[in-house]
């Protein structure tokens, strides 16, 4: 069985209009209907760095919670962001970008990858006092378009690292589409193995035409959780390719599916999702 994060935030936070908080409620009440594992639904961050996500709490405050399983993620930044997210009940992980790209961490946190340790130290303390988990992304953990260095044992000793503070929850995030076959069957056949206690998933961004190979590749070397969001909206900006967006989750589900792999998805409920997507993003 494979566990799926739905991310909605990740697909609306780039939208230049600002979407209306009924709207989001209602669809993230009819993806808590879905049965997904997580859905990171929010981020507690600057408004005037992500201004979509400035009514993340007002949001949580209306979602139906009763009755259902899926957990709740929120992404910080910082430590302001994390004392924010940890008071709310309802969220289960703080969610914090980590880039092993010393470029793309000073443009997304406005702080270098040691800094960013150091944040993630306190952001981690933060979440165990508080009965949190902290979920770290490791962003450019494929490659990067500005010529950082990078190697897969370098994410190796990123997540050595990591999981020495106590971090246990772990995705592998091709920020601009840049995994492949080959580079998503060497981290996660690697990473997997020298790491058996760290919960180790797959944020993976794409073109239409290379979803199958990318969540073939990191499930046939041991990934058992998938992030998604429905019809791949959202994604980096900073990606070369336009094309490139988030992991279509329907896509991935038919995947599952046709290979018998269960996901725990009410499909029907999924279908209405589906559904509502369409109005939520105007397309």
């Amino acid at each position: 069985m494979v566990q799926i994060t739905e991310c909605p935030r990740d697909a609306m936070q780039g939208i230049h209009d600002f979407i209306p908080t009924k709207t989001k409620v209602n669809y993230i009440n009819q993806l808590l209907k879905v049965g997904f594992d997580t859905i990171d639904f929010g981020s507690f961050v600057s408004p005037k760095a992500i201004p979509q996500m400035r009514d993340t709490a007002d949001v949580l405050s209306q979602l139906k919670l009763s009755g259902n399983s899926s957990k709740l993620l929120a992404i910080v930044a910082n430590e302001r962001g994390a004392h924010d997210a940890i008071n709310f009940e309802e969220i289960t992980y703080l969610g914090f970008p980590f880039s092993i790209s010393e470029t793309f961490q000073q443009r997304n946190t406005n702080s270098s990858i040691e800094e960013s340790l150091k944040r993630v130290e306190v952001i981690q303390n933060l979440a165990v006092n508080k009965s949190k988990e902290l979920m770290l992304y490791i962003s450019m953990a494929f490659g990067n378009p500005f010529g950082d260095d990078w190697h897969p044992d370098i994410v190796s000793e990123w997540t050595k690292k990591l999981a020495s503070i106590g971090v246990m929850n772990i995705a592998l995030s091709d920020t601009v589409g840049v995994s492949n076959p080959e580079n998503i069957s060497l981290l996660f056949a690697q990473i997997i193995k020298d790491f058996p206690s760290v919960h180790i998933g797959a944020h993976l961004h794409t073109t239409p035409s290379t979803w199958e190979e990318k969540v073939k590749a990191a499930y046939d070397n041991g990934c058992r959780k998938f992030d998604g969001a429905i019809k791949g909206f959202g994604g980096c900006p900073m990606a070369a390719d336009d094309l490139t967006g988030n992991m279509p989750t329907e896509k991935m589900v038919s995947y599952f599916e046709k290979s018998q792999i269960l996901t725990g998805l009410d499909m029907k409920e999924f279908s209405i999702a589906e559904q509502i997507s369409s109005t939520v993003f105007h397309q």
